[in-house]
C-alpha cells in the first residue's frame, strides 16, 4: 500500500516534471489537497508529510474539520472549491484563504458586503463553466469578461484568477487553454485547474493551482 509520504511525493514529482516540460518553474504551481468527505485519519498523515494547502467543498464540513485545529498548524491555507451559498459568505470569508467558486451576481454582492464588514479578504477566483454544462456551476465563457468587469467595477472585488472543471467526457486540454485565454485578456494571474486525472495536462497549460484528491488520499470512503 502506498504511504501518504509516497503519494504526496509522487504527485509533487509529476507536477514538477510537467512544469519543467512546459518551461515553467515547479514552484509556481500550488498543490491543493482536496479533502472533501475524507476522514481525519486520512488527512492527518498527508498533513504530517508536509502538505499545507487543502481544498474543501462545503463550509460547514470545513468548519468542523479545521476551526479547532487551525491555530496549531503553521502556514495552513484553506481553499473553498465547492459551490458557495450566498447565506454562507460570512462564514466562508472568516475561514478560507481563497474562494474559488464565485459564479453569479448575488454571490458577488454578498461577498462584497461581508468582506467590507469583516475587513478580511480571501483571494477570489471566478468559476468558468467552460463546457457550458447545465448541471455545473460557473459563468459561461461568453459572459466571463462582463462578469469579471462587474465584480471589479460594480462590486469592488479584487479578482485573483479563474477556476474550471472540464467535462468528464472531453479532452481537458482545450478547456484549460480556453480558461487561460480568458484569464490573459483580463489580466488574471491565477488558474485553478486540473484534478487527479488531468493535473499534469493542466500544469502544461499554465495551471498555478491543481486540485488533487484521490491521488493523495485514495477513493473516498
Amino acid at each position: 500500500m502506498t504511504s501518504p509520504n509516497q503519494a504526496l511525493s509522487a504527485v509533487r514529482h509529476k507536477i514538477a516534471r510537467a512544469a519543467r516540460a512546459a518551461g515553467r518553474n515547479p514552484d509556481d504551481v500550488t498543490l491543493t489537497a482536496v479533502c472533501k468527505q475524507q476522514p481525519w485519519d486520512h488527512i492527518a498523515p498527508v498533513l504530517e508529510a508536509g502538505q499545507r494547502v487543502f481544498g474543501e467543498n462545503r463550509v460547514q464540513e470545513a468548519q468542523g474539520r479545521w476551526l479547532d485545529r487551525r491555530s496549531d498548524i503553521p502556514n495552513l491555507q484553506l481553499r473553498l472549491i465547492g459551490p458557495l451559498q450566498s447565506n454562507k459568505t460570512r462564514e466562508a470569508i472568516a475561514l478560507f484563504d481563497a474562494i474559488e467558486t464565485l459564479d453569479r451576481e448575488s454571490l458577488a454582492v454578498a461577498l462584497a458586503r461581508d468582506i467590507a464588514a469583516q475587513g478580511r479578504s480571501p483571494e477570489l477566483l471566478i468559476q468558468v463553466n467552460t463546457g457550458e454544462e447545465p448541471q455545473k456551476s460557473g459563468v459561461i465563457p461568453a459572459q466571463a469578461d462582463a462578469f469579471i468587469a462587474r465584480c471589479r467595477e460594480v462590486h469592488g472585488l479584487t479578482i485573483s484568477g479563474l477556476m474550471c472543471i472540464p467535462p468528464a467526457n472531453e479532452e481537458p486540454a482545450m478547456h484549460f487553454a480556453l480558461l487561460g485565454k480568458i484569464a490573459r485578456r483580463n489580466g488574471l494571474a491565477q488558474l485553478s485547474m486540473g484534478m487527479s486525472g488531468d493535473y499534469e495536462t493542466a500544469v502544461r497549460h499554465g495551471a498555478t493551482s491543481v486540485r488533487v484528491g484521490s491521488a493523495l488520499f485514495g477513493d473516498r470512503t
